[in-house]
């Protein structure tokens, strides 16, 4: 049975409840749309998507423990055929490209979702890219040429790797190392290293300046 013949099976995952709450009800006000599953921050969403299998996940990029951006990478690991929705309040083009570099197949602005969603879930059910009318043509042009590798200076890529994101983001938030990898399941050795590894490619010395890095890549 093919996702056109049944219910799409959706996971909606923001840490603002009245929003999630919001949104849902706008989803159950659709047909052919089932709320399967909701997660308040990226780890309860990849703790849910161990037990549901869904069609779409619907994803904030601004997440505690874990970044929407940096949850695709986990999501598509457990379920490849499911698709990702960012739905965010972030008009910068940048947290688009990253998004969509990520693997995320569309994204929607927060002020949008009251008209947009049902066209935005449709688009992305026909494997089309959907991206919210606020950004223009050339937005998506300059996408494509960074995904091609023809790189302007304001999509070049960061230079941490996925699991140094997470890592990044939980140290900006106070957690400590003990913390970060209990959050995570893995040893503090390893936090230890990728904390080293990121200091030395972004050319640190200080742990305050990752917070401050941080806080300037809008991890927090």
């Amino acid at each position: 049975m093919t996702m056109a013949q049944e219910p799409c099976r959706i996971i909606l995952a923001d840490d603002h409840a009245l929003l999630r709450k919001g949104v849902k009800k706008i989803l159950e006000g659709m047909d052919g749309v089932e709320v399967v599953g909701e997660a308040g921050d990226g780890l309860e969403l990849l703790n849910i998507m161990k037990k549901v299998t869904p069609h779409l996940v619907i994803l904030d990029i601004s997440m505690p423990n874990l970044r929407g951006i940096e949850a695709i990478d986990e999501i598509r690991a457990l379920n490849p055929d499911a698709k990702v929705l960012i739905l965010t309040m972030h008009k910068d083009k940048e947290y688009l490209s990253r998004s969509l570099s990520a693997g995320a197949h569309g994204y929607l602005l927060k002020e949008d979702a009251d008209t947009e969603l049902f066209a935005a879930i449709e688009k992305i059910r026909r494997g089309k890219l959907y991206v919210s009318p606020h950004f223009s043509d050339a937005v998506l042009d300059d996408w494509a040429q960074a995904s091609r590798g023809n790189f302007t200076p304001s999509l070049q890529p960061e230079p941490l790797t996925n699991r140094e994101r997470q890592i990044l983001k939980l140290i900006a938030e106070g957690q400590s190392n003990r913390e970060i990898a209990d959050l995570l399941f893995i040893s503090i050795r390893t936090v230890e290293h990728h904390r080293a590894s990121m200091m030395s490619k972004l050319h640190i010395k200080k742990a305050a300046d990752l917070v401050k890095y941080a806080i300037e890549m809008g991890y927090v």
